[in-house]
């Protein structure tokens, strides 16, 4: 890109069907090409397979390299005119197409000696498009393209139809997104913003609809995201595992994908000679290697991303799953349980009798045989018995990991009927477990 070009003006008149773009950058050599023998502007914008940017060798940061979206634009429309002014050459050119690139008037040539700048100005073939007029959709659509020119292009003032476009910077463009967000606390979504160098711009906040994800490549929307989005955001998610590690001792394992659920990141970034899957280029492919660049986010803005909500979202969600896990190891009242080794169950166990059930918890499998030789007397009817080994783990202070994974806590679980979460204050609920006692064997 031109330096000096600092200014974009996009115009859109529903009613004349009519688009044009102009910038101030260096104008388009008004030069006839020694090999074509046409003037330069005539061979980019009205001859197939001819750019101006076909040298992979050298180094670019553009958009475009092989000149197929202007004369797709030329084709896709019943008019196309170009107009460009180079100082140095000292003349401005102007050339008009018609009937989808068929027909072309001869270019206009004559002496010039103002600033530089380029126009062009089409009327798409709303036909080909199955459409009667450029509808509001539509509109929305380009002016919103406007607005990611502003946001990507550093420098430069944009105007929409006459009037400057409201984004000075990458920043003032993601405010429009976040603006009247709110976290689950009410407050508004905090925004880490960083501006990493002249090739990377990089923010993030919480998400609440899952990943989201809004960048440019050489201020190409890249609306599919692609392997610029996945470098910045395993970087930064790598950084918040750690710290999630360390405030989620004994939780469950939380993977990196869920805590990338939690994000909504922001990219603006140069790279070198991008390539896309697609002409559309929605998602860039080009390997990290040779992205011409790297991007090295601050500690203060890894500081600031682990204090954005985003790790307070993630181990809220893993609390809910943690608890949501250990729901799946409730027990339920039911007669018959199989499965748990050295369990003599009560007859009337999980039945209407229940409540009158007891559950005898012996030391060991040799306090065990004393119970049983009990139940002699007593009868196997409202007794149950189970032996522990060893000593029993302290729930109070166990963290989730140990008790899910804890085997003799799950079976009393399950031997008693007991549900997570549920509070036995009354008879009523008493009567959803599978023993109404428990005698303690020692």
């Amino acid at each position: 890109r031109d330096k000096k070009m600092d200014c974009i003006r996009v115009d859109i008149n529903a009613e004349t069907n009519t688009i044009s773009v102009w910038n101030n950058g260096q104008g388009i050599p008004v030069a006839m090409h020694k090999d074509e023998k046409m003037y330069v502007p005539t061979m980019i914008f009205g001859h197939l397979l001819t750019s101006s940017n076909y040298n992979d060798e050298e180094e670019k940061v553009t958009g475009g390299r092989n000149g197929y979206g202007a004369k797709l634009c030329n084709i896709f429309s019943t008019k196309f005119t170009v107009e460009t002014a180079a100082k140095e050459y000292k003349r401005q050119f102007k050339q008009t197409w018609g009937s989808n690139m068929t027909k072309a008037s001869d270019p206009k040539i004559k002496e010039f000696f103002g600033e530089d700048f380029t126009k062009i100005t089409f009327c798409p073939d709303l036909s080909k498009f199955k459409m009667e007029k450029l509808d509001d959709d539509i509109v929305g659509l380009l002016s919103r393209r406007a607005f990611d020119i502003a946001a990507s292009t550093r420098g430069v003032k944009v105007f929409l139809n006459g009037k400057r476009v409201p984004v000075k910077s990458f920043k003032d463009y993601i405010d429009l997104y976040i603006k009247n967000k709110e976290d689950d606390t009410g407050n508004p979504l905090k925004i880490v913003y960083e501006n990493v160098s002249e090739r990377w711009e990089v923010a993030l906040t919480l998400s609440d609809r899952g990943y989201q994800q809004v960048s440019f490549v050489n201020s190409i929307a890249t609306t599919k995201g692609g392997r610029h989005v996945d470098y910045i955001t395993d970087m930064i998610v790598k950084q918040l595992i750690e710290v999630l590690k360390k405030k989620n001792k004994g939780g469950i394992n939380i993977k990196p994908f869920q805590v990338k659920t939690h994000m909504w990141i922001f990219i603006n970034c140069l790279i070198v000679n991008p390539t896309f899957d697609s002409q559309t280029k929605e998602n860039m492919t080009l390997q990290t290697k040779s992205f011409g660049s790297k991007c090295n986010l601050s500690d203060k803005f890894i500081t600031a991303a682990s204090k954005s909500g985003i790790v307070e979202s993630v181990l809220s969600w893993a609390k809910f799953k943690a608890q949501d896990q250990l729901s799946k190891t409730s027990g339920k009242k039911q007669a018959k349980l199989k499965g748990i080794a050295k369990l003599e169950d009560a007859n009337d166990a999980g039945t209407r009798n229940a409540l009158k059930c007891t559950l005898i918890l012996t030391e060991g499998d040799s306090a065990k045989s004393l119970a049983v030789s009990g139940l002699g007397v007593i009868g196997r009817d409202l007794y149950g018995i189970f032996p522990l080994r060893g000593k029993l783990l302290n729930v109070r202070e166990a963290t989730h990991k140990q008790i899910l994974e804890n085997q003799e806590i799950n079976n009393l679980i399950k031997i008693l009927g007991l549900q997570y979460k549920k509070k036995y204050n009354n008879e009523d609920d008493m009567k959803t477990l599978r023993y109404g006692k428990v005698m303690i064997m020692t």
